[in-house]
C-alpha cells in the first residue's frame, strides 16, 4: 500500500511574517481575525521587526507593524539611489591631461596615449587627447514595490552569518523555523529511522545572487572591489539543500533540489512526496529559500516587461501617487508582478512514523504533476502544460474525493498578476472547472498580498493553504477592485474578498496548488486537509490505533503550542552548527550487509537483493 505523505512541520518567513504557528497566515486575513486570535501575531512581528519586545500592543504599534509587512515600497535596497555608471570619453579640451594614482591602480595594459612619470608610491599620468572612462552616477529605478521580509528583521542577526547571502540566511531562519514546529526535538526523530531515510529537497531558482554571491562575484572586477572565496561556492543553486544537511541537521540522507522557474517549491515537492511514498525515506525536508529583491535581478525582468512599473500603476490609478500596496493585482487590469522574497520549508514524514510518534497532522500531499508545454513560439509565451497538470490534479482529487468531494476544493492560483497571466490561467482554471461539472470554483492569488518570491512561491500557496484548515478564511484577492474583462471566469468565483469556510477549514477537502513556471515548468499539486487526511488514516489503520496516536499527541501538541509562544517573543533555536560532530573515516564501520556512522545510533542497510532477478 502506497504510504501517504503527512505534513507534520512548517516553517518560514515572507513579507507576512514567521510561518509556523500560522503567522504569516494570520496576517494576511487580519481584518477578519479577532484582536484575541491576532494578539501573539502581532506580538511576534513586533519583537521580529525591532519594535517591542513587550506585550503592549498598542493602536499606533499595530500599525507600524502593518507598514512594514506585505507588499510595499522596498527597503532592501533605496529605489531612489542605484549606482549606475555610463561609459564616457573625456577631452580636456588641450592637448593633454594629467592626474594622479597609486602604483598599485597603474591598469596592466597602459594605452598608447598615455605617458608615465613616477613619483614616490604614485605616478602621474599625462593623457594626450581622449581618456575613456566610466562616470559614476546615482539614478532612481522605475520599480519601487516589492515583497520584502518585515521591515527591520534580519534573519543573518540570529547566528553566525558573516559572508553569508541573503537566500541563505533565510534558508537558514525558515528551515529552523520548520524544524522547531514539529514539536519533538529532531535527535529523537534520528533515533527511529536509519540515518539515510532522510531526503532534503531544498534550492533557489535563481541561486544567490547579491552582493556576497554571484552578482559581486560578477560585478567585483568591474566595480575595482574583490572576488572571495566564498562567492562562487555560495551561489550555486542547491545550497539550501548543502546548508541544511551540513550545518543544521547532520544527514547523510539523500539530497539535492529540483529547478523549474516558478514552479521549483512544486518539483521539490513531489520528490519528497516521490521518496516517502515509495519507501525511499522517512522523513524529507522541503523548500525553497529565494531573495531577488535585487536592483540588478529586477532589472532584467523589468526590461522582459514582467515587473509592475510605478507609472504603469499611477496610470491604472489614474494618479500622481504610487500604490506600492495593490501593485499586485491578479485577475484585474494589471501591469506586471511584484518581485518578493520568501523562505518556505515543510517536513514530511511517513504516515506510520508520524502516528507512532504523535505528530501534528497539518495536511498530506496526495500528488505533485509536473508537465512541459511542448513545442513553444517562444520560451517565455504560454502553453498547453499548464491545462494537463490542473487537469491531472483535479481528476485525481475526483478520485480521492468523490464525484461531490472535488467541488470541496478551493484553486491557490499562480496569479501573477500580468496581463497575459490573468488570460491563460483564467482560462485553464474555467475549461477544467467546466470538465469536472464544478459550477464556482473557488480561486483565489496570495501574490497580491506577498509578491512573487519566484522558486518560492508555491511554498508561500501551500503554508496561507494550511492556515485556513486552522483559522477557516481563504485569503480574498483584496488588492482588486474588479475582473478584468478578458478574465474567463464562467465557472470561477474569483474571491476578491475573504471567504469563511467554515470552522477549520471544513469546507474545503482540499486544495490545488498551481504554478507556471517561466519556460513552460508547470506543477500542480493536490494537498489534503487534516481532517480528511485523519479520515483516511482510520480507514487504513483503524480506529483504535488513530485513537492510541491521539492520546500520543496531546504532549507533542502542547509542546508546538509553547514553542510557538516563545518565539513569539524572540526566543527561537536557530539552527547552525558549523564545524560541530564531523565525522571523517574513522567514524565509519562496515560489513556486507550494513554500515555504522559513529553520530548515529541506527545503521544503514546495504541492498543485499537483486532487485532485477526477474531479468537473471
Amino acid at each position: 500500500m502506497t504510504k501517504l505523505p503527512l505534513i507534520v512541520g512548517f516553517g518560514g518567513i515572507n513579507a507576512a511574517g514567521r510561518s509556523s504557528g500560522f503567522h504569516s497566515y494570520k496576517r494576511m486575513v487580519s481584518d477578519v481575525l479577532s484582536a484575541d486570535v491576532m494578539a501573539s501575531t502581532w506580538q511576534d512581528l513586533a519583537c521580529r521587526m525591532g519594535l517591542s519586545q513587550e506585550d503592549n500592543l498598542t493602536d499606533e504599534l499595530i500599525e507600524a507593524i502593518k507598514a512594514g509587512t506585505l507588499i510595499r515600497r522596498i527597503d532592501s535596497f533605496d529605489p531612489d539611489n542605484i549606482l549606475h555608471q555610463y561609459k564616457a570619453t573625456i577631452n580636456s579640451g588641450s592637448d593633454t591631461m594629467t592626474f594622479t594614482v597609486r602604483k598599485s591602480k597603474l591598469p596592466t595594459n597602459i594605452p598608447e596615449n598615455w605617458s608615465l612619470e613616477p613619483q614616490g608610491s604614485k605616478v602621474k599620468i599625462t593623457v594626450t587627447g581622449d581618456l575613456a572612462a566610466l562616470l559614476e552616477d546615482r539614478t532612481s529605478y522605475p520599480v519601487t514595490s516589492g515583497g520584502n521580509i518585515p521591515a527591520g528583521f534580519d534573519p543573518g542577526s540570529l547566528y553566525n552569518s558573516r559572508f553569508h547571502p541573503r537566500g541563505l540566511k533565510l534558508t537558514v531562519y525558515g528551515a529552523s523555523d520548520a524544524l522547531n514546529s514539529m514539536g519533538v526535538d529532531w535527535q529523537e526523530i534520528l533515533k527511529h529511522i536509519q540515518p539515510d531515510e532522510v531526503s532534503v529537497y531544498a534550492g533557489s531558482a535563481l541561486g544567490q545572487i547579491d552582493d556576497q554571491s554571484l552578482s559581486g562575484m560578477i560585478a567585483a572586477p568591474l566595480i575595482g572591489s574583490r572576488v572571495s572565496s566564498k562567492m562562487m561556492a555560495l551561489s550555486f543553486a542547491e545550497m539550501p539543500a548543502d546548508f541544511i544537511n551540513g550545518y543544521m541537521i547532520n544527514s547523510v540522507g539523500t539530497t539535492g533540489t529540483n529547478m523549474g522557474a516558478c514552479a521549483t517549491f512544486l518539483y521539490n515537492l513531489r520528490q519528497g512526496m516521490y521518496d516517502i511514498q515509495h519507501g525511499k525515506a522517512k522523513v524529507v525536508i522541503v523548500g525553497n529559500a529565494e531573495a531577488p529583491v535585487v536592483a540588478e535581478v529586477m532589472e532584467g525582468f523589468r526590461v522582459m516587461g514582467a515587473l509592475a512599473e510605478d507609472e504603469q500603476i499611477k496610470a491604472l490609478d489614474q494618479s500622481e501617487t504610487v500604490d506600492n500596496r495593490r501593485a499586485c493585482r491578479p485577475f484585474s487590469s494589471n501591469a506586471g508582478f511584484t518581485m518578493a522574497e520568501s523562505s518556505q520549508f515543510v517536513v514530511l514524514m511517513d504516515d506510520e512514523l508520524a502516528l507512532s510518534l504523535g505528530m501534528n497532522i497539518y495536511g498530506s500531499v496526495a500528488d505533485v504533476f509536473v508537465n512541459a508545454d511542448g513545442n513553444k513560439k517562444s520560451i517565455s509565451a504560454p502553453g498547453v502544460g499548464n491545462y494537463v497538470t490542473v487537469a491531472k490534479a483535479t481528476a485525481l482529487a475526483k478520485a480521492i474525493l468523490g464525484e461531490q468531494g472535488v467541488k470541496q476544493t478551493y484553486v491557490q492560483a499562480h496569479g501573477t498578476g500580468t496581463p497575459q497571466n490573468r488570460v491563460t490561467e483564467s482560462h485553464i482554471l474555467n475549461e477544467v472547472a467546466k470538465t469536472f461539472d464544478i459550477a464556482q470554483w473557488p480561486v483565489t492569488a496570495v501574490k497580491s498580498y506577498l509578491g512573487h518570491s519566484m522558486g518560492a512561491a508555491a511554498g508561500d500557496q501551500l503554508i496561507a493553504s494550511l492556515g485556513v484548515w486552522q483559522y477557516g478564511w481563504v485569503p480574498g484577492i483584496t488588492s482588486i477592485d474588479h475582473i478584468a474583462e478578458d478574465v474567463h471566469q464562467s465557472n470561477l468565483n474569483i474571491l476578491t474578498n475573504h471567504q469563511f469556510a467554515g470552522e477549520k477549514g471544513e469546507d474545503y477537502k482540499a486544495v490545488i496548488l498551481n504554478a507556471k513556471g517561466f519556460g513552460g515548468n508547470n506543477a500542480t499539486g493536490l494537498v489534503l486537509s487534516p481532517a480528511q487526511t485523519a479520515d483516511m488514516l482510520v480507514k487504513k489503520y483503524g480506529a483504535e490505533a488513530f485513537a492510541q496516536y491521539q492520546a500520543k499527541n496531546v504532549p507533542i501538541s502542547q509542546a508546538v503550542v509553547q514553542q510557538d509562544q516563545a518565539a513569539c517573543h524572540g526566543a527561537e533555536n536557530i539552527r547552525y552548527d558549523f564545524g560541530e560532530n564531523v565525522m571523517d573515516e574513522s567514524s565509519i564501520t562496515m560489513t556486507p550487509e550494513s554500515m555504522n556512522l559513529s553520530a548515529f545510533g541506527q545503521a544503514i542497510q546495504l541492498p543485499t537483493e537483486n532487485p532485477y532477478s526477474d531479468y537473471a
